[in-house]
């Protein structure tokens, strides 16, 4: 499954209401580290048919990013029934991510 774009239109729909757990990538074009995260976000998405995993511009999503209190990007933030479960800030490895999903 490819990465889905949220915008605050849609999060609710592919997020909350999502009958299985989510990834939400709150993200900006011009950040670095960003950039890095979304190919091991993508390979992720390929590999796990057991979750969803969304980008959020917070350039073009303020305020969800204000609602989510996303202070720093990359914030990925699990989601799980329609409610936060856990949250990671910053570039980390693939196997963070993993487990995430699995301890979420």
């Amino acid at each position: 499954m490819a990465i889905i774009k949220v915008t605050e239109d849609n999060f609710e729909q592919e997020v909350l209401q999502s009958p299985i757990p989510v990834l939400a990538d709150f993200n900006t074009t011009w950040c670095g580290p960003c950039r890095m995260l979304k190919p091991i976000l993508a390979e992720l998405a390929e590999e796990r048919k057991d979750c969803k995993i969304v980008s959020v511009d917070t350039d073009e999503a303020r305020e969800l990013a204000y609602e989510y209190e996303i202070f720093g990007v990359p914030c990925v933030v699990l989601f799980k029934d329609g409610a936060e479960r856990k949250r990671i800030v910053g570039l980390q490895p693939k196997e963070e991510f993993v487990r995430l999903l699995e301890e979420g």
